[in-house]
């Protein structure tokens, strides 16, 4: 298995690193996570390289990630959002986009993030 560089955008800590803990066991280890609390920060995260998929908050410490969400699109990077904001707040084009409501089984993320990567 190869390793996968996997960015995750989450303002809040705990959920952060317990998104973070879920992808390492996915990958067997076998992932570079990065972490970003904001859309700023995950900008400047985006700029370090390629990643294989994202897990986006949408409403994190300076906004809402859908600036994000166009970045990783235009990039061809698969992404999802976890959330605990509603599906139909989300802008149209990106209403197709997978998304796990918060409070999340940890099994959803699984699942939701494999498929992502199987793409």
């Amino acid at each position: 298995m190869q390793t996968r560089r996997i960015l995750i955008v989450e303002d809040d800590p705990v959920v952060a690193l317990d998104l973070e803990g879920i992808v390492l066991d996915i990958a067997f280890g076998l992932a570079q996570v990065s972490v970003a609390g904001s859309v700023g920060e995950a900008r400047r995260v985006l700029a370090t390289g390629v990643f294989d998929a994202a897990l986006l908050d949408i409403d994190v410490a300076d906004g809402k990630t859908f600036e994000v969400a166009a970045l990783l699109h235009a990039r061809g990077t698969p992404f999802a959002f976890v959330s605990a904001s509603r599906p139909d707040e989300l802008p149209a084009p990106l209403r197709d986009v997978p998304f796990v409501p918060k409070p999340y089984d940890p099994a959803d993320i699984e699942k939701t993030l494999l498929a992502r990567l199987a793409r």
